[in-house]
């Protein structure tokens, strides 16, 4: 005589096991577009020079600086490929090939507000904050010319 006997039902729910995968989803969608907005960032990033201070257009490290918190007379043209301001930490911010933005420790010990699209023509604005602003600007020289204007 044969008899047949079945395997008891499991004790833990199924559904439960859906929660970490549809998180792991959710987290990696969020990285990705956090990456497509740092690239599009890239390219729309614009810097605003008036009377009142400096503004940065772009993605979430966007910001309004006022003239009497930049140091506009010591603005310049560097190259942050090598030297005091070469950038050697990222504390919060993108770095991807062809495109850095957000805050990073330079290699003389301080903070940076990054904007670089090419290493080799950076304008670098100082501030009376305890940061550098570092740019890459289309038009370095004439930016340079308006912010010793308005640091006069």
């Amino acid at each position: 005589m044969t008899h047949i006997y079945h395997i008891a039902p499991a004790t833990v729910r199924w559904g439960w096991l859906w929660f970490p995968a549809i998180l792991v989803a959710l987290v990696t969608f969020g990285a990705g577009f956090l990456v497509v907005r740092s690239m599009t960032g890239a390219r729309s990033s614009t810097f605003e020079v008036s009377s009142e201070g400096l503004r940065l257009h772009g993605d979430v490290y966007g910001r309004f600086i006022p003239t009497d918190k930049l140091v506009a007379r010591d603005a310049e043209r560097v190259s942050i490929t090598t030297g005091a301001y070469r950038p050697t930490l990222r504390v919060g911010g993108t770095a991807l090939p062809g495109y850095r933005s957000g805050w990073f420790r330079l290699a003389n010990g301080s903070k940076g507000l990054l904007y670089v699209t090419d290493p080799t023509k950076v304008v670098r604005v100082p501030t009376t904050e305890g940061y550098t602003v570092l740019l890459s600007v289309d038009e370095a020289d004439a930016f340079v010319n308006d912010l010793h204007k308005i640091g006069q």
